[in-house]
């Protein structure tokens, strides 16, 4: 049988009992793969929220890796993505990776990762990101470039020569999965298609029409 691109895992075709039955496993084996193959964008992700009412926003974020089945990432609890999620906490994610012609999506709940965990991310970050956090009051309008500049001299006077503690409008947050879709890309538009969902028992995996 002839292997299209992006048709096999292990040089076989691909189906449910190809990909297995945990879909955060897949998507840890995907992501290595996409690290190896393309390391400046593999962690690159679409991040959809709405608000309340339902009108959407999408923007690229980082993926911070994967604890006890939920995926992280940080943000400004302020910024729009910040306040969409505190009145309507469901998002979904989408990452592509052109290299591998594949695509993953999460959808599923979302809640503020612990203090813990914000703390210890933070510290890990490089100095000027740290300042960088105190210093932009994310999605807020600003007269100018020089507010910005500003607002940056004065966070790096506040902290000189002392650690910098993390702002309390800053940190992680995690998302629950409740709906996983894994997509290869296929000749004549063909793409397979599976999507994973939780059940009392494990993960239930179906094949779906491209």
């Amino acid at each position: 049988m002839r292997t299209r691109p992006g048709s096999a895992l292990n040089g076989g075709a691909v189906n449910q009992e190809t990909l297995g039955p945990e879909p955060l496993t897949v998507f840890e084996s995907w992501f290595a793969e996409a690290r190896v193959l393309d390391p400046r964008f593999a962690d690159a992700m679409t991040l959809a929220t709405a608000t309340p009412d339902g009108r959407p926003s999408a923007r690229t974020v980082l993926y911070k890796g994967a604890i006890d089945g939920a995926l992280y990432f940080v943000s400004n609890y302020g910024s729009s993505k910040g306040r969409e999620l505190e009145l309507n906490p469901h998002a979904a994610l989408v990452f592509f990776w052109p290299s591998l012609n594949r695509q993953v999506r999460i959808e599923g709940t979302v809640e503020r990762a612990s203090a813990q965990w914000s703390d210890r991310y933070f510290a890990a970050r490089a100095r000027s990101s740290q300042i960088g956090a105190w210093a932009s009051a994310q999605s807020e309008v600003i007269a100018s470039r020089d507010v910005l500049e500003t607002r940056l001299t004065e966070a790096e006077a506040r902290f000189h020569d002392q650690p910098v503690p993390r702002p309390p409008h800053w940190g992680g947050y995690r998302l629950v999965p409740e709906r996983i879709e894994f997509w290869l890309g296929q000749d004549a538009r063909l793409h397979d298609r599976f999507s994973y969902t939780p059940t009392a028992t494990g993960w239930k995996s179906e094949r779906l029409s491209p």
